[in-house]
């Protein structure tokens, strides 16, 4: 008697891998494929998989720009700055040599932009304003991430990527932290733009009390000067006329000097002793009028008695306007 066959080895079964042979050559998504046929249903089938697969792409690439997970070239003549400014100025020897870098190297670190709010199809700058300037100059497109941010997501991305990479000084973020509060901004959002508490954006803001924007502008970001020393200046600046210090930091010769060297040609100016010539008059009064002033170089001063003639103070400021308008008749006759 033949003996049983053990292991029951049998021809393979062409109908059952036809079978699964169907099933694993599925797509992706886990639908059949349409049968092939030369006719024109097939085509139309075909057509029209074509353009949904299109538009699954297109719809794929919003997603992705506006969730900022793709990196796009985009004409710099398409974006436009901050509406929140945090430097006051790019020094063009830092300047020059990012572009150098990036002619050589190309554009390493994408900068991220919004869709402009109020332009279409023009961009808004979070971070990135120096790449962007290096690769106007260098007429190029600049790699950018773009995203959609609200005016908060917007300052404290812009703010933490500043911080990160310790490009704006002291005082240009102290700037931006004003410039923030000014635009009704509140406390928190202030505070996470910037990486400081509260004690640390108190003491910037009262740095920008202190310190005038007039002069800020003329002595420049001033990156090795921090907190401590602007301080300084401040208190300095409490007792001093501002103009004259303003006046020595535009002069030509001034401006040759880096922003540094003005900080402290300010510093200096702030807390030198007047000269004799400069010491304020003491106090006079005219003769038959209740008020008394006192006159320095740079300003005069009128206190009015308000016992002696209540009102009287008013009256005056009421014909400033005019009694200017004479006083400039009077000069040009």
């Amino acid at each position: 008697m033949a003996r049983k066959n053990l292991l029951e080895i049998s021809a393979p079964n062409t109908s059952r891998a036809d079978a699964v042979s169907t099933k694993d050559n599925r797509p992706i998504a886990g639908f059949l494929p349409q049968t092939r046929t030369g006719g024109p249903v097939g085509g139309i089938t075909r057509t029209l998989g074509n353009i949904t697969e299109k538009m699954e792409r297109a719809s794929d690439l919003e997603r992705q720009l506006s969730e900022g997970q793709t990196v796009v070239d985009i004409d710099p003549a398409l974006i436009d700055g901050s509406f929140v400014t945090d430097r006051l100025e790019i020094d063009p020897v830092d300047l020059q040599q990012l572009v150098d870098q990036i002619r050589e190297h190309g554009q390493q670190v994408p900068i991220l932009v919004r869709p402009h709010p109020d332009a279409k199809g023009r961009y808004q700058v979070a971070y990135g304003h120096r790449r962007l300037a290096a690769t106007k100059e260098l007429g190029i497109k600049v790699r950018a991430v773009v995203r959609e941010l609200s005016d908060d997501q917007l300052v404290v991305s812009q703010g933490q990527e500043n911080s990160a990479r310790t490009n704006l000084s002291y005082i240009e973020r102290a700037l931006f932290a004003l410039r923030l509060e000014q635009r009704e901004f509140g406390r928190d959002i202030i505070m996470a733009s910037l990486g400081v508490d509260k004690a640390a954006l108190s003491k910037m803001l009262i740095v920008m009390r202190q310190v005038p924007l007039t002069l800020v502008s003329a002595i420049g970001p001033a990156p090795d000067i921090g907190r401590r020393r602007w301080l300084e200046l401040g208190e300095h600046l409490e007792s001093v006329a501002i103009e004259p210090i303003v006046g020595e930091l535009s002069a030509d010769n001034s401006r040759k000097i880096s922003s540094n060297e003005r900080f402290q040609l300010a510093m200096t100016l702030a807390s030198s002793k007047p000269t004799s010539s400069e010491t304020a008059t003491a106090p006079s009064t005219i003769s038959g009028v209740p008020v008394t002033f006192k006159r320095t170089p740079a300003r005069a001063t009128f206190v009015f008695d308000s016992k002696a003639a209540p009102g009287f103070d008013q009256f005056v400021q009421e014909r400033l306007k005019s009694l200017f308008a004479e006083f400039q008749q009077e000069k040009e006759t």
